[in-house]
Parts: structure tokens; sequence; C-alpha cells
């Protein structure tokens, strides 16, 4: 039998691939709203690493934080593992794998699409991929390779399903996932456009939400490439774009009514190398049957090890209807 005969070949792959989709696709009665956190660039070597170690938690200055949403999200910035061989590059960070448990009681998934998940080399990397599945922690933005990379975490929660998408742009791009070695998903705006419309149309996503590691360090506005792919990817059905690695907190802009966060700055960091790099946000989004309705932060200052407390200073916000606000009640008050 023909299949071309009844439907287009476009068809017939959404179809067979839309069989996948778990059967978590209505997840109980939908709620009204959903909430998501997002924080910066995570690192569990250093004093994080040795907090952990010596039975401490690096997470305790700001545990009420985590309580405040639906579902939790952070970009990893290292891998975790025992194997592999230093990259030669200025910075390399390796954490143990016990850091898992704990990271995991904060966070419900990472993003591992950034510069230095690749640091000891693609076994380090598939071998974080088996402990992260063993400990049952989420991740999206890489794989073992070039398809999973690019394949969205689907999260069921409250009737709604979230996609989340993460995307590499800052060198190297030898981190890259290929078709036979693990790494990360890399951000060509093809590639992306695709994978934002497959999101959708295969996987039956409601909401499709990048988290970029993009743009130059210590740059507090973002840069034209920032700007441009985050109207690409808006255009191409994202519902809100969220970045990452400049180190600092960058500007925010909206788009066709979708927010637009271009760095959410450090999270827990041990290296720092100016006052800007020792704050970071932490990002609310709260969405609707409608998309992104508003989102609220929270100032997160780093401490001398780099561990992350939550601070009581007024910090942004916006909403649909009244836009943006730079003095609103942070997210723990």
């Amino acid at each position: 039998m023909k299949f071309k005969t009844i439907f287009g070949l476009s068809t017939v792959l959404i179809l067979a691939q839309a069989l996948l989709i778990p059967s978590s696709y209505a997840q109980g009665k939908q709620k009204e709203t959903i909430s998501l956190l997002f924080v910066g660039d995570v690192v569990l070597d250093g004093p994080a690493g040795k907090r952990i170690e010596d039975g401490g938690d690096p997470f305790l200055g700001v545990s009420k934080l985590f309580k405040q949403a639906d579902i939790r999200i952070a970009n990893l910035e290292c891998v975790i593992a025992n194997l592999g061989e230093a990259a030669d590059k200025n910075f390399t960070f390796r954490a143990h794998p016990r850091t898992i448990p704990v990271l995991a009681k904060y966070v419900d998934a990472i993003s591992i699409a950034n510069n230095h998940s690749g640091d000891f080399g693609p076994k380090a990397f598939s071998e974080m991929l088996d402990l992260l599945n063993q400990q049952k922690l989420a991740y999206f933005g890489g794989g073992h390779n070039l398809k999973q990379a690019h394949t969205p975490l689907i999260i069921s929660k409250h009737g709604y399903r979230i996609a989340l998408l993460g995307y590499n742009e800052f060198m190297p791009r030898s981190f890259e996932a290929s078709h036979e070695l693990a790494g990360t998903a890399w951000s060509e705006d093809e590639h992306v456009i695709a994978d934002i419309k497959a999101a959708k149309q295969v996987y039956g996503a409601d909401f499709v939400i990048p988290f970029m590691h993009w743009g130059w360090e210590n740059e507090m506005k973002a840069g034209p490439r920032q700007r441009q792919l985050a109207r690409i990817m808006i255009d191409a059905g994202a519902d809100a774009v969220i970045g990452g690695h400049p180190h600092v907190i960058q500007d925010t802009e909206e788009y066709k009514g979708k927010p637009i966060i271009y760095s959410l700055g450090n999270f827990m960091i041990e290296l720092m190398d100016n006052p800007a790099q020792s704050r970071g946000w932490a990002l609310r989004l709260q969405l609707n049957r409608d998309g992104v309705s508003a989102w609220d932060t929270q100032v997160v200052n780093l401490d001398e090890l780099g561990l992350p407390h939550t601070s009581a200073e007024p910090s942004a916000c916006w909403n649909k209807q009244k836009g943006l606000k730079k003095d609103c009640r942070p997210i723990t008050q």
C-alpha cells in the first residue's frame, strides 16, 4: 500500500512520530495558570562541590526560591562525570556524580547546551547522560547523538504540555553532537526553526520555550545576533525565549506579545572577575491557555565562594496588560 496516495509524505511522518507521544499527553485537569522558574549558570565543582562532599547543601541560601513554581529549570554549566580528559581551554568544569541528588532536590530539568558541558569530551558527556537518567533528572539541549540533542524535553503538568529546547552558540563547536557522538545542540537557524515547529506539530506541545546559551561575556545589553535569533524563534512558534552565558544580567524585550529574557546571569559559580558577575536573576514565567501572561524575577547575590543567596531588593517584572516594571516585589517576598 502506498501511503502517498492518501496522505502527503510530511503528514505520514508527523502521524508516525505522533504515535510516540506518551500517554501523559492530557495529564489531569488543566489549571488556569502554570509557573516555570528558570535560573542561570550552575557550576557544581569548586566550592559548591566541596560543600556537597562535606555533607552540606550549596542551595540553602535559595531553597525557598525553588518552592515558588510548578516546574524548575537550570543551566548546568559543567559536566558531571568521572571519565574523560580536560579539553585545551582556559577553564574546564567537572563535578562529581554525588552532586546530582542535591541538584535534583531543587530542579526538575536542566539544560546541558553550553560551552562547558563538553569540557571533558564525549565519553564524560555520555557518562553524564547515563547518570542523569539513572537519577531521573530530566535534561535537554544534548544527547547521545544529534537527533537526541535536538529532541525537545516534554514536561506534562496540570494539563499542559511544555516543550523545552536548548542550544549553544558559543565556541567551541567541537562539543556539538554528531550522528555518532554525544554532545550538545548547536544553534543553526534552520535546525532551530524545524525543532520549534516539530515540538508543536509532532510532539503536541502547548508551549515551546528555547533556553539559549549565547552572547558575549560581560555585555550588559544583548547583541544584534541575540535579538535577530530571538525574533526568528518567536516567528517559528516559540512562546518565550530565555538566555544565559554572558555571566551578567542583560536587558529584556517583548516581541509579538512574547517575552525575551536575554541573559539571567550567574546563579552558582566560583569564578567571578567583576561585581556584575556576582548578581543573577531567577525568572518565573506565568503561563495560561494563551501563552505567557506575566513574568517576575528575584535578584540572587553570589558570595565569595560563588554560592547564591536571595536578595530582598526590588526587581523587574512584566505582564501583557501593563508591560515592564523595574521595581517589583521579588519572587520570595
